[in-house]
């Protein structure tokens, strides 16, 4: 696997990123702003991507990670995760990310060393113009995790 930063003509990647973060003017908030990284496999096709935002004070937050759906469950997002959590371990001490009240991706980011650090309240329904249904549930609050690193 090849895991570059992408700077020009991030939303070529759009139909990955709207994976993690199903509607695009969100995405448009963090993307220009972020550092994206793009995970190909050995024929040059992207199969993850993921987004980091500098927060200040040494903190940056992971605001996009997905995995192409034929890619899924292969280890390719803790691969990421990883590579990030390198990546920026001059330049940073936390990486924080967001995510909806799905068990199954808490039990993702706390299996990669992710801790509870906050939760923001109704951050779903004030900043979608959906509902975002994740695991059969409608998500609500945007729980917050972190990462020493």
């Amino acid at each position: 696997m090849n895991i570059q930063l992408i700077t020009t003509d991030k939303k070529r990647f759009l139909s990955l990123l709207l994976l993690a973060d199903e509607q695009e003017s969100m995405i448009d908030r963090y993307l220009e702003r972020g550092d994206l990284f793009v995970m190909s496999d050995a024929e040059a096709i992207p199969i993850s991507v993921a987004v980091v935002t500098d927060e200040g004070n040494g903190v940056r937050e992971l605001k996009n990670l997905a995995v192409a759906p034929a890619c899924q469950r292969k280890g390719y997002g803790r691969q990421m995760v990883e590579y990030l959590c390198r990546y920026y371990a001059d330049v940073c001490h936390t990486l924080l990310v967001g995510t909806g009240e799905s068990r199954q991706t808490l039990s993702f980011y706390e299996s990669c060393g992710f801790t509870y650090s906050h939760t923001v309240a109704d951050f779903f329904t004030r900043n979608y113009d959906h509902p975002i249904v994740e695991d059969g549930k409608v998500l609500k609050d945007m729980i917050y995790l972190r990462k020493n690193i």
